[in-house]
């Protein structure tokens, strides 16, 4: 008989708080990044649009498509190897190190990530040119 691995429980890591996060699936340009651990993480810092081409009223809007940012993340976590029926485009890289900015709505967590090879994931979403940054959330973030 085979079975099934039993997902993580996804919770909202509190903030101030490091965690390690193994992408599974990607669903837009900013989120939410699902993790092998648990979490959901929603890219601090960063806006993208909407997988249905919107953006809400309250956030930046790019001039870049939103299945050309979601595509840019999946590319910069190591690439695609398929998708769910519910739109989530499924990867396997190698785990980031985030740090945790506190819930983000939604069972989400908002975090600042490092990609495996030290590179900072929002700005290097920005360098893809398909996300603007959402200064009411990038504080004094810097890009290296």
């Amino acid at each position: 008989m085979f079975l099934l691995p039993i997902p993580a429980a996804v919770v909202v890591v509190p903030e101030g708080q490091t965690l390690k996060c193994t992408p599974t699936h990607v669903y837009d340009g900013d989120g939410p990044v699902w993790c092998a651990e648990g979490p959901r993480i929603r890219i601090a810092g960063i806006a993208a649009r909407e997988m249905d081409g919107s953006c809400n009223s309250n956030q930046p809007c790019p001039s870049a498509r939103a299945d050309q940012a979601r595509d840019a993340l999946v590319n910069l976590l190591g690439g695609a190897r398929g998708h769910t029926a519910t739109g989530h485009i499924l990867v396997t890289a190698r785990p980031m190190t985030c740090l945790s900015r506190g819930n983000a709505v939604g069972l989400r967590t908002g975090a600042w990530c490092r990609l495996a090879d030290g590179r900072d994931l929002s700005c290097s979403m920005l360098k893809t040119r398909t996300v603007l940054i959402w200064r009411r959330y990038w504080g004094r973030h810097r890009c290296d």
